[in-house]
């Protein structure tokens, strides 16, 4: 049974950072990662180091994946960086709508990621691979399920190729989301996102962020561990592996990982998988 990994990475704000990065990326390397994806901030606010960071990850010889979201872009902006890419020979983008800038007043040219997705086919064609996301337990915006799959649909039929999922803790969720999904004539790939547990506080804020649910005797475990950081990391390392071998169990060949720039947690879980 063999697997593809990629990882997504945020783009360092210090040399110490990007240095570190470099070493997690050199950790990472013996598991063959399809890609590297890196981040794109609120508004655009990452723009030039998320191109370094892209540029230097294709020049160790990785594929790399810079997110675009278009909140608070003019098209003319998109564009150049989409030329940008083209001319240094990226040929994978994650496209995003992106989270409005705190006291944000304009939404730019584009409202919703599948208007950045025709426009990027429009002005590219099929120069690029494009990753779009999904939600299988909806998007926190969402006015119901049923809207939230429409709209992700729209996406694929505007050019998407495939789909990173949130992260989720509820396999089930993301099985019911894939049937939901291809009810409705998606047959495009969509890759789960998963989110090693590094830290409750942080986990807890990010799931009440970005609508992702930590079942109940999930997040009663954690809260016990206290400031027992290594045990809770230990356990939160049982968890994901449990979740990733239930992923590959069932047919899963693709996964992507939240690495917060770390690498143990996530070296641990893949040697955990069955058979990978």
């Amino acid at each position: 049974m063999h697997i593809d990994y990629s990882f997504e990475f945020f783009p360092p704000k210090t040399a110490e950072g990007m240095a570190n990065l470099r070493e997690v990326r050199k950790q990472l390397a013996p598991l063959n990662p399809d890609f590297f994806s890196v981040t794109f901030g609120a508004g655009g606010s990452t723009r030039d180091r998320t191109m370094d960071t892209v540029l230097e990850i294709q020049a160790e010889g990785f594929g790399a994946a810079p997110h675009i979201s278009c909140i608070s872009s003019s098209k003319q902006e998109i564009r150049e960086l989409l030329h940008a890419y083209q001319s240094h020979g990226i040929k994978r983008l994650v496209t995003l709508r992106g989270d409005i800038p705190s006291g944000e007043v304009s939404a730019g040219d584009f409202k919703f990621a599948n208007e950045l997705v025709q426009f990027i086919r429009a002005e590219t064609g099929d120069w690029f691979h494009l990753e779009v996301a999904a939600y299988p337990e909806f998007h926190p915006e969402a006015g119901s399920a049923k809207k939230d799959l429409e709209n992700f649909k729209r996406k694929i039929d505007a050019g998407a190729n495939s789909a990173i999922t949130q992260y989720f803790y509820n396999v089930d969720a993301y099985f019911r989301f894939l049937d939901a999904a291809q009810a409705l004539g998606v047959n495009a790939p969509i890759i789960p996102g998963i989110m090693p547990i590094y830290n409750f506080t942080q986990l807890a804020r990010f799931s009440s962020v970005c609508g992702a649910e930590i079942p109940r005797w999930l997040r009663l475990r954690l809260e016990a561990y206290g400031d027992d950081l290594a045990s809770l990391r230990a356990f939160g390392v049982e968890v994901v592996t449990d979740i990733c071998a239930r992923l590959a169990a069932q047919g899963v060949r693709q996964m992507h990982f939240y690495t917060l720039n770390q690498a143990g947690m996530i070296s641990q879980i893949i040697k955990g998988i069955p058979s990978t």
